[in-house]
C-alpha cells in the first residue's frame, strides 16, 4: 500500500512547508481547489505536467481511503 509518504513532501524548503507533490513544487491544496471548481483532472494535469497523473490518482485514493477508515472522526 502507498503511504502518503512515498506520494508528498513537506519541507521548509519547498514552498515554506506547503504539502506538495514528491519531486515538485506543485502543493496537493491545488488538485483539491481544481477538483472543488469542477475542473477535471485531466486540465489539472495540463496545467501542472510535473505532476503525473499516476501520484494525482494515488493521492486521491489514499484521500479516499483515510476518510473511510474514520467516519466517526469526520462526523464529530
Amino acid at each position: 500500500m502507498i503511504q502518503r509518504e512515498d506520494m508528498i513532501d513537506s519541507s521548509k524548503e519547498i514552498l515554506g512547508g506547503t504539502p506538495v507533490f514528491k519531486g515538485t513544487r506543485v502543493p496537493v491544496r491545488s488538485l483539491i481547489e481544481y477538483l472543488a471548481a469542477g475542473d477535471t483532472l485531466d486540465v489539472f494535469l495540463e496545467d501542472f505536467p510535473t505532476v503525473s497523473r499516476k501520484q494525482a490518482q494515488q493521492f486521491l485514493e489514499l484521500t479516499k481511503q483515510e476518510l473511510l477508515d474514520r467516519p466517526n472522526e469526520i462526523a464529530a
